[in-house]
């Protein structure tokens, strides 16, 4: 979370607006470019990026990517929270094993959908 006093904005499948205190504190005041990457003002670059995901729109900006990428994001995600599980090695690896035949399956739905 940031030090900030507002809450970060949370993305949602559908376009949502911010409130005026979200877009006071994390949208800067101009967007500076700088080696193919905007820069932010001294902002919270989290909390631009969220504030630009939850006007969006989850679902807008899924379209706009191949579905593989966000598979592949949350294989990513999801396997370093089970490295920091606290649990009974078995439980863990029956977890792994799920998580794993899961994204096998999207990323035949996902493969075939992209074509």
């Amino acid at each position: 979370m940031s030090n900030s006093e507002s809450p970060l904005p949370k993305p949602q499948l559908e376009p949502s607006g911010i409130t005026s205190e979200q877009y006071l504190e994390f949208i800067p005041d101009k967007l500076e470019f700088y080696d193919g990457y905007l820069g932010y003002g001294g902002k919270n670059k989290i909390a631009f990026q969220l504030s630009v995901l939850t006007n969006m729109g989850l679902s807008k900006a899924l379209q706009h990517t191949k579905s593989s990428l966000w598979i592949q994001a949350i294989e990513y995600y999801l396997k370093q929270k089970l490295e920091t599980l606290e649990a009974e090695p078995e439980v863990q690896q029956a977890m792994l094993n799920r998580l794993n035949r899961a994204l096998d399956d999207l990323t035949v739905v996902a493969e075939y959908l992209d074509q």
